[in-house]
């Protein structure tokens, strides 16, 4: 499994032109699910992230996590961060999980982020085309990928 997370001014998230999913200051987490991911997976990213220090103290320190700053979180379903291009020009998907073993994944991975952190999770459509908005803050972008723990 793996996460772009981005500390975010705002973000939202569109389809067909209808907001779906927005956020002030906070996470703007894109999810990428492979075949080979499980709950194990969900439960480790979502500890991961709902304790990810990422924003700034009184004293301008990145040592506070989403739920101290009282930052909301979007979650984005991407199963592109599983591509594959090392041979010629067009991607290989081959990695990510099919939509029937991702969609509860992704499912699962919202609920666990709100059970470690209390904080609601705004998310857009699982397996739509999305338009997403978001001012990057820093900018702080995060790679968090579970095959590296």
């Amino acid at each position: 499994m793996k996460a772009v997370v981005q500390r975010v001014k705002q973000a939202h998230v569109a389809v067909d032109g209808a907001i779906k999913g927005e956020i002030g200051p906070g996470l703007l987490i894109f999810l990428g699910i492979s075949t080979g991911d499980s709950i194990n997976e969900v439960q480790q990213l979502s500890r991961k992230i709902g304790h990810l220090r990422i924003f700034a103290d009184d004293n301008r320190v990145i040592n506070l996590d989403v739920k101290q700053v009282q930052g909301g979180i979007l979650v984005i379903s991407q199963f592109t961060l599983h591509a594959l291009t090392k041979k010629g020009n067009r991607p290989s998907f081959i990695k990510a999980a099919p939509a029937n073993q991702a969609r509860p994944l992704y499912e699962e991975f919202i609920r666990a982020l709100y059970m470690e952190t209390g904080v609601e999770v705004a998310e857009g459509v699982f397996g739509a085309d999305m338009s997403v908005s978001l001012i990057n803050d820093g900018p702080v972008t995060i790679i968090l990928d579970t095959e590296d723990y």
